[in-house]
């Protein structure tokens, strides 16, 4: 059975394939595991995602930076594999050109072919990063979009999107600037032309012109926005792979992407042991067996004996290129985030715990407590187990608690704590590296004293809910952790199933109790 919880929480592309390893369809989400697990936690479903839902097998998924990365790689891999369940449009706007005429006062606008006179920018893979971008340019430097000249200013003028070359509201010298402004970033030198504007902005200001100052300002903020741009998505009519591994316990976690003509195509993971030259061993095997493209992107440099090869297998030279910084070295590092999130995600949770917490080892089992009642009635406590990272749900406990009369969430955690404990001695036992209690100071004491009670010494914690603070056992003070941090996320994970197994068990005990 899937488990969503396996899922990371970073933006990305998935793909559901059915028992035939089919790709049936592609989603792309903010947060991996909570969009998947949208689809198995709602009972409405129209009736086209119940058929995906009853067909699905399997889930893959690719790691993006941001959302937009995400948007953008989800139209190509619909594109290429033309999945069952997703929409099937015929988009007649992919690989389209943008245009640059040669007027007077040049616009741009889309074209679908290289014919006729003027500059032409691209092809871009995707009809949505082109069209975004060319909005964005004749925005951001008012640029005409009229056909043919009017004789009189039109809205676009009026809204300050257009800079009325027209009517003679700009000169034809300041019109060209902006036109080259353009074409700076339609040709991949938005960093050059940064510097300018920066260095342009700073004069304005020092001769009180801020007015312009803002204006150039402004535009800068929107190029910088604009450079947040899909990093799969390359504008080149040749193939690439890109390859980077980690090395871990004397075994290597390699990555493959296939980049087909700008747009990634699959990727292949690997594992194996590590010998003195695994990296050119993989090299040799993998394109022996496997299409070689004109460039590999590679994490360090190969022998001239196996660039050779290569080219003398593809009957073609290869250019094998390693990457210090810019785009290429960022899509490198976009494959190791990849091998991080797809073989270490748990694995770091839990060390960046232990770093945080100071604990003398790794918490590979950890033990979480919530209480959940209505208004004192039908009271409960859940435990759940997270082992290497993971939920173990086969360890999950739950309790109706029987000491505790009316609302007293202190009583109660003492209870259950005492329970499950006592039994795990009884039964000599594995007991966790570290205990979680949903709650302030108070359940924390509470938990802590009956530990102590038989024997047991425990590294013991608490998270309370309202400011997702963490308390340690004879700290005044909580330890305040960032909001985005590593440990924090793991210890909110952990506690949000905790409660979420105890509502639920609340609310089987309530049904029952309305049944009778």
């Amino acid at each position: 059975m899937f488990d969503v919880a396996t899922l990371p929480t970073n933006p990305g592309c998935y793909l559901f394939r059915d028992a035939a390893k089919k790709i049936i369809y592609v989603g792309k989400a903010k947060n991996l595991r909570k969009r998947v697990s949208s689809y198995f936690q709602k009972k409405d479903l129209d009736p086209k995602t119940r058929c995906l839902i009853n067909s699905f097998d399997s889930v893959e998924f690719f790691i993006t930076d941001t959302e937009v990365e995400a948007l953008i790689l989800e139209n190509t891999l619909i594109k290429k594999h033309q999945p069952k369940y997703n929409i099937n449009l015929k988009d007649a706007k992919t690989y389209a050109y943008i245009r640059l005429t040669d007027e007077a006062f040049p616009r741009l606008c889309i074209a679908r072919q290289k014919q006729g006179d003027g500059k032409y920018f691209g092809p871009f893979v995707s009809a949505l990063e082109r069209d975004h971008v060319l909005q964005f340019l004749t925005r951001t430097f008012a640029l005409r979009t009229c056909r043919k000249l009017p004789k009189k200013s039109c809205l676009r003028f009026h809204l300050q999107l257009c800079a009325g070359p027209c009517i003679g509201g700009i000169s034809k010298e300041e019109y060209d600037h902006k036109i080259r402004n353009a074409r700076f970033i339609l040709s991949g030198k938005s960093a050059e032309l940064l510097k300018e504007l920066k260095q342009e902005m700073s004069r304005q200001s020092q001769q009180l012109d801020f007015e312009n100052a803002l204006v150039l300002r402004n535009q800068m903020t929107a190029i910088q926005h604009l450079q947040e741009r899909q990093k799969m998505q390359r504008q080149h009519s040749f193939d690439e792979d890109i390859i980077n591994f980690l090395v871990r316990d004397e075994t290597v976690y390699l990555m493959l992407f296939n980049i087909y003509q700008g747009a990634l195509s699959t990727k292949n993971e690997f594992v194996f042991g590590v010998t003195p030259d695994f990296f050119e061993e993989f090299i040799v095997q993998y394109y022996s067996e496997n299409p070689i493209p004109s460039e590999v992107i590679v994490p360090q440099r190969l022998p001239d004996s196996l660039i050779a090869f290569l080219s003398h297998k593809r009957k073609k030279k290869v250019r094998i290129v390693v990457p210090q910084k810019a785009a290429k070295k960022q899509l490198l590092d976009l494959v190791c985030k990849n091998i991080e999130i797809t073989f270490f995600g748990d694995v770091s949770k839990v060390e960046e715990l232990q770093r945080q917490l100071n604990l003398q080892e790794p918490p590979s089992v950890i033990e979480c407590f919530d209480i959940s009642h209505l208004s004192g009635t039908s009271m409960v406590g859940s435990m759940v187990q997270f082992r290497n990272g993971k939920p173990d749900k086969t360890n999950y406990r739950r309790f109706r608690i029987r000491t505790v009369e009316g609302i007293d969430d202190v009583a109660a955690i003492a209870e259950v704590v005492r329970r499950r404990y006592t039994r795990l001695q009884q039964e000599h036992a594995e007991v966790p590296q570290l205990i979680i209690i949903d709650g302030g100071v108070g359940q924390l004491n509470g938990a802590v004293q009956e530990l102590e009670s038989i024997g047991l010494k425990i590294p013991i914690i608490s998270i309370a809910k309202q400011f997702e603070e963490i308390y340690l056992p004879g700290r005044p003070q909580p330890l305040h952790l960032g909001k985005k941090e590593k440990a924090l996320l793991f210890v909110r994970e952990i506690r949000d199933e905790a409660h979420r197994f105890a509502i639920a068990y609340n609310r089987l005990l309530r049904k029952k109790e309305l049944r009778t």
